[in-house]
């Protein structure tokens, strides 16, 4: 039996091979049937360019917190003053005209306080001992500025000029308050960057996506922050302070381990 041809070539088809092998003959040698052309591979498509996502404006916050800065400063201050809190020399004994009205040390210690623990309480990432110290004192030193303006406006009220002994007692105690609950409440944090200080604390796989994504958002031009690092992988804050660190040094050209 002979083989098809192909443009008078012949040419050893499967069909061909197994209608010999049925009639017991061994097939004489021919060229194979040629391969199918292969299908021609669609180019890849480029990948779309991601927009970058644009955060929460913050003018709004500084419109709201101007006109309440105001008032909560003159409040405070205004308090202090009936408290026996006024202007004092720092330096006695070495100079002088170097004073200073300590009554604004008020609104400092216990605003600038609250803001730091509320900061720390919302802040992803942030230790859960630490997260509940924050908590509970950021309501406190609301709870207490709101409690220092009452006060003030109903003695401011009554015409008085000095406020009464409890007053003057709750509110001398308050720089010294707010000093320890800051100190506190810091320790908790730098404690849970140095537990965290490598990354065993976080799955690995976590771990390599934050640092692509950061790699990528530095080659943009836009890197994450760290609480946006802590936020999108569930990191806590000292592995996401560790991990920015490392490749924004790493993009200066400081190799790191």
């Amino acid at each position: 039996m002979a083989p098809p041809a192909v443009n008078g070539t012949p040419v050893l088809t499967p069909r061909f091979v197994e209608l010999l092998k049925q009639e017991g003959q061994q097939p004489e040698h021919a060229p194979a049937a040629p391969a199918a052309p292969a299908a021609p591979v669609p180019p890849a498509r480029e990948a779309a360019p991601q927009r970058r996502s644009r955060g929460v404006p913050r003018w709004p916050l500084w419109l709201i917190a101007s006109p309440a800065a105001v008032a909560v400063w003159s409040g405070w201050v205004a308090l202090g003053g009936m408290c026996g809190f006024g202007e004092v020399n720092l330096l006695p004994g070495i100079g002088r005209g170097f004073n200073l009205n300590t009554a604004i040390t008020l609104p400092v210690g216990v605003e600038a306080y609250g803001a730091y623990a509320l900061g720390a309480w919302l802040t992803p990432g942030t230790p859960e001992q630490a997260r509940v110290f924050a908590r509970w004192s950021a309501l406190g030193a609301l709870a207490y500025g709101m409690a220092g303006q009452i006060i003030y406006h109903l003695l401011a009220a009554a015409h008085a000029t000095a406020a009464p002994w409890p007053v003057v007692v709750v509110v001398s105690c308050m720089p010294v308050a707010v000093l320890g609950l800051a100190a506190a409440l810091t320790h908790l944090l730098r404690a849970a960057d140095v537990t965290d200080s490598q990354f065993v604390t976080a799955p690995s796989d976590s771990v390599e996506a934050a640092k692509a994504s950061m790699r990528a958002t530095v080659a943009a031009g836009n890197p994450l922050s760290v609480n946006q690092l802590a936020g999108r992988f569930s990191l806590s804050r000292g592995v996401a302070t560790k991990l920015h660190r490392a490749v924004l040094a790493e993009s200066n050209g400081h190799p790191t381990e």
